[in-house]
């Protein structure tokens, strides 16, 4: 699928770059990544007047490690999709739903589908004790912390 969920385990949550860089360093970042995408969402590809930066994670869990991969530039609508538990909380669920089928071109059962199998992943994950943090991608743009 084009459009996944990336859902954060629970012992991660809170632990985003924005709030641990300082602002320079935050805005050097997310300014990047919106020149790379050149106006269009990364993710389905659509013109945006306003992108948001999303940080891409990958997950260790034999080691306990969360690593920062990259920070992309996506529409508001795909952000809301990857982040689809906050998205519920915040009563946006239906928008979410039809912006997953349009991105993939799938079905609600295909939706449903990925749902599950984001949720299996995040149970999963949150059996990890704790979680250490790789950010050494930010060796690619000078930053260091």
């Amino acid at each position: 699928m084009k459009l996944e969920f990336e859902i954060v385990p629970d012992g991660c949550w809170y632990s985003n770059l924005r709030s641990a860089l300082k602002k320079s360093d935050w805005d050097k970042i997310r300014f990047d990544a919106y020149k790379r995408a050149e106006g269009k969402c990364m993710i389905c590809g659509a013109p945006a007047k306003r992108l948001e930066a999303h940080e891409r994670w990958s997950y260790d869990e034999r080691l306990g490690i969360q690593k920062l991969e990259d920070v992309i530039a996506v529409c508001h609508d795909c952000h809301c999709v990857i982040h689809i538990g906050r998205t519920q909380l915040m009563g946006d669920e239906d928008r979410a739903i039809s912006h997953f089928m349009k991105v993939n071109n799938c079905s609600y059962a295909d939706y449903r589908k990925a749902l599950g199998e984001a949720n299996m992943v995040h149970r999963r994950r949150n059996l990890v004790p704790e979680w250490a943090t790789d950010l050494s991608w930010l060796a690619r743009m000078k930053i260091k912390v």
